[in-house]
């Protein structure tokens, strides 16, 4: 026979205090009354409101009014039955702060882990319609913003096909946008803002930054970082239906090391192919690390690539030794894209 500790309750029904025995039947915990009334609270239905040192004060989930008293010592088999502290949450008591600890770390490192690795899958996967329609709305919401002239939008397409010669999936444009920085958007849209193009000192330089945004087009990286900083929003809590919808979005969406390489890798087999100099490239690195330094307050375009020092010695070992390259465009036509934003008398500013 279980054995009978003494016990005390109200039944929160009433101010009568019951006094009498506990008993442990079965999974539940039996109540007598010196009476002889009989009352069965099942275990699971108990909780803990508080251990004192002579005894433990339990109530019921669902009558927090009923307050039993068992004084004295509990015997081991009840004891292991009834319900513990419950300071953090059922199934956080029942493994221990530390396991739960562990186990919660282990949960968050896995889903990470599947955020930071499945857009590498899934973004090649996405429908390169869904994307277009996706770079549509993005261009459309910069307004006015992008420069036109003949001249300038010739030497953009000269520039790109010479870069990108499987065109028309890529279209590259300057926006009216006075910051150092250039973007690739969904659908094949990269856009170089005009003080990246003010900043550029030839056409070479300015085709390394346009290959490299290519690059994350052609790799299909900029729905990978999308699909990344969306999974990223949600696992954080701070789901945002906004995210990368707009240019700053995506520009401030950062890409992994490793698309960052592969762009680069791409811009420099590409200026090989069209027989243009990586000088240019290394040249445009080497002066805004002097002028902006190397930490990580670089330049918009440059703060989320890797080092400007490995990536300016990178495209200098590209260029062949005594070879003799052709320029990207012309200086009248370089010229053309560095006016291209003043000419346009329609063209508006972009407002932050």
């Amino acid at each position: 026979m279980a054995d009978r500790v003494e016990a005390s309750w109200y039944d929160g029904l009433t101010a009568r205090k019951r006094e009498g025995v506990a008993v442990l039947a079965g999974d539940r915990l039996l109540l007598t009354e010196d009476d002889g009334t009989q009352v069965a609270l099942p275990l699971q239905d108990l909780r803990l409101v508080e251990r004192r040192a002579d005894g433990l004060i339990l109530t019921l989930n669902d009558n927090r009014g009923f307050r039993l008293r068992l004084p004295g010592p509990i015997p081991a088999d009840m004891a292991a039955r009834l319900p513990g502290e419950n300071r953090y949450g059922h199934w956080i008591d029942r493994l221990g702060l530390p396991r739960a600890a562990v186990l919660f770390a282990g949960i968050s490192a896995a889903a990470l882990a599947v955020v930071l690795t499945l857009p590498s899958w899934l973004g090649p996967l996405v429908p390169a319609s869904w994307e277009r329609r996706a770079g549509d709305a993005v261009i459309g919401d910069m307004g006015n913003t992008l420069c036109r002239t003949p001249a300038g939008d010739a030497a953009l397409r000269q520039l790109s096909a010479a870069i990108d010669p499987q065109r028309p999936l890529t279209r590259v444009d300057i926006a009216n946008i006075d910051m150092v920085n250039a973007v690739a958007l969904p659908g094949g849209r990269v856009v170089v803002f005009d003080g990246l193009v003010q900043e550029a000192e030839s056409a070479d330089e300015l085709a390394g930054v346009v290959a490299h945004e290519i690059g994350h087009v052609r790799e299909r990286h900029v729905m990978q970082a999308l699909l990344r900083q969306f999974g990223l929003s949600i696992l954080l809590g701070g789901f945002n239906s906004n995210v990368g919808s707009g240019i700053f979005g995506i520009a401030s969406t950062s890409y992994t090391r490793s698309a960052e390489r592969e762009a680069d890798d791409y811009a420099r087999e590409r200026l090989a192919a069209a027989d243009i100099s990586p000088l240019g490239a290394a040249a445009f690195f080497e002066r805004l690390s002097e002028e902006h330094g190397d930490g990580p307050d670089w330049a918009a375009w440059v703060a989320t690539h890797p080092a400007p020092s490995q990536r300016q010695a990178q495209f200098e070992r590209a260029a062949r030794e005594g070879a003799d390259y052709d320029p990207a465009l012309s200086q009248q036509e370089f010229g053309a894209l560095k006016s291209m934003c003043e000419q346009d008398a329609d063209v508006e500013e972009f407002y932050f």
